[in-house]
C-alpha cells in the first residue's frame, strides 16, 4: 500500500512539473506572438504614413485607418492572452510560495524541538557519561552510532532549512518579476486602447463622409471589380490554353480541365503540396490588405467584392518573389503596361500581378524566393500592392492556407 502511495506521489510531482513547463512554453509562444504584432504595428503605421499621395482619396484614408485599428486590436488581444497567462503563473507561483513557507515553518519547529531536546540532554547528562553508563561495549557502540546519526540529522535539517529559505526567496523574486511584467503589459494595453479610441473617432467621421457619397464610391468599386474580372479572365485563359496544350501533347482531349503531367511535373506538384502552409511570402515584407473570397467591401458595406487571391500592401521598390520552384508559364501585359507573371508548379499555378517590370521570361526555371520583378507603385494613392493568386489547374485556392502565417 505504501509503495502504491509513493507511485501516486511521484506521478503528481511529475505531472505538476510537466504542467509548469507547458505553461512556460505557452507563454513563450504568446510572448513571441505579441512581439511580432508590435513589430507589425510599427511597420504598418510607418508604411501607411509614408505613402505620398498626389490627392486625397477618402476610401484609401478609411482603408488605411481600418488596417491600423485592426493591427492594434490584434496586438491588444495578444497582450490580453499573455497577461492572462502571466496571471495564471503568478497564482501558481503564490501557491508554491505558500506551500514552501508552511514546509519551512514545520522544519524550523521540528529543528527547534530537536535543539531543545539536545540541550536538555546535555544538561542532564554529558555525552561521555551517556557512553560510559553503557552495560557493555556493544551498547556503547550503538549509543555512539545513535549520537553520530542524531548530529548528522541535525546538520541535514539545518541545510534543508537553509535551502528552503533560498528557494522561497527565489520564488518571491520570480513572483515580483512576473507582477512587473504583467503591469508593463497592462500599461502597454492601456496606451494602445487610448490610441484606438482616438482612431475610431476619426474613423466615424470619415465613414460619415463616405456615406454622403456612397453611390459614387460604390460605382468606383464596381468599376475596379470589373477590371479585376477582365484580368482574371485573361489569366484563366492562359492556364486553360496551357492545360489544352499539355493534353494535346499527351493525346488526351483538349477540353479536359486538368494538366496532363509528366513524372517530373507530378513530383514537383507533390513537393508543392507537402509545403502547404509553409510556403514563403511572395514579398519580403508586407501585410494582407485584401483577403481571398467573396466579401462585403470593408468600407462601403452595400458593395460586394470578389477576390480570387490576396492583395499584399508593401513598401515602394519592393520586389515580388517566387513562393516555390517552378517554370515561368507566361508573362501577361495588363492595363497601364503593368505585368503579371504566371509560374507553373506541376498542376499548381502561382500568379504575381501588378508588376512594373519583370526579371524573368516564359520558359525560365525559377527557384524558391527568386526575384520576379518590381511591384508597381500607384502615383496617385502612393500604394505599392502585389496581387497574388494560387490555383490548382483552373480552380483558385485560398493563399492564406498555403503561405506561412498569412
Amino acid at each position: 500500500m505504501r509503495l502504491y502511495l509513493k507511485y501516486i506521489l511521484l506521478f503528481v510531482i511529475l505531472l505538476s512539473g510537466t504542467f509548469s513547463f507547458a505553461q512556460k512554453s505557452k507563454r513563450k509562444v504568446l510572448e513571441a506572438r505579441r512581439i511580432q504584432l508590435q513589430k507589425d504595428k510599427v511597420y504598418i503605421n510607418a508604411l501607411l504614413s509614408n505613402n505620398k499621395r498626389k490627392k486625397k482619396n477618402l476610401l484609401n484614408d478609411v482603408k488605411d485607418l481600418n488596417d491600423k485599428i485592426k493591427t492594434r486590436k490584434n496586438l491588444i488581444n495578444a497582450i490580453n492572452s499573455e497577461a492572462n497567462e502571466l496571471g495564471n503563473e503568478i497564482y501558481l507561483n503564490q501557491l508554491e510560495i505558500n506551500k514552501n513557507t508552511r514546509e519551512l515553518e514545520a522544519l524550523k519547529k521540528d529543528y527547534g524541538n530537536m535543539i531543545y531536546r539536545s540541550y536538555k540532554s546535555k544538561s542532564q547528562n554529558s555525552r561521555l557519561m551517556f557512553l560510559l553508563s553503557s552495560d557493555n561495549f556493544f551498547q556503547a557502540y550503538k549509543r555512539f552510532q545513535y549520537m553520530k546519526q542524531y548530529a548528522n540529522y541535525r546538520k541535514q535539517q539545518g541545510e534543508i532549512i537553509q535551502k528552503k529559505t533560498i528557494e522561497i526567496q527565489q520564488l518571491n523574486d520570480t513572483l515580483k518579476l512576473k507582477k512587473e511584467q504583467k503591469l508593463t503589459l497592462l500599461n502597454s494595453k492601456k496606451e494602445e486602447q487610448i490610441i484606438i479610441e482616438k482612431e475610431q473617432k476619426e474613423q466615424i467621421n470619415l465613414l460619415a463622409q463616405v456615406k454622403k457619397k456612397e453611390n459614387k464610391y460604390k460605382r468606383q468599386i464596381q468599376q475596379f471589380q470589373k477590371e479585376e474580372r477582365r484580368i482574371n479572365n485573361q489569366i484563366n485563359k492562359i492556364i486553360s490554353d496551357a492545360i489544352a496544350a499539355s493534353n494535346k501533347k499527351s493525346g488526351k482531349e483538349k477540353s479536359a480541365t486538368e494538366f496532363t503531367l509528366t513524372a517530373e511535373a507530378k513530383a514537383l506538384a507533390s513537393k508543392f503540396e507537402l509545403n502547404k502552409g509553409k510556403l514563403p511570402w511572395p514579398v519580403e515584407r508586407g501585410y494582407v490588405s485584401t483577403y481571398y473570397g467573396k466579401q462585403p467591401h470593408p468600407i462601403v458595406k452595400t458593395a460586394t467584392i470578389q477576390s480570387n487571391g490576396v492583395r499584399i500592401t508593401t513598401e515602394k521598390g519592393s520586389v515580388a518573389r517566387a513562393v516555390f520552384e517552378g517554370k515561368v508559364l507566361a508573362v501577361q501585359v495588363m492595363t497601364g503596361n503593368k505585368k503579371a507573371v504566371l509560374i507553373q508548379h506541376g498542376n499548381y499555378i502561382t500568379v504575381y500581378k501588378n508588376l512594373e517590370n519583370v526579371l524573368v521570361s516564359p520558359g525560365d526555371d525559377v527557384k524558391t524566393k527568386q526575384k520576379l520583378g518590381t511591384i508597381f507603385t500607384d502615383k496617385i494613392t502612393g500604394k505599392t500592392i502585389l496581387g497574388f493568386l494560387l490555383s490548382k489547374n483552373t480552380k483558385t485556392q485560398n493563399p492564406s492556407n498555403w503561405i506561412y502565417r498569412m
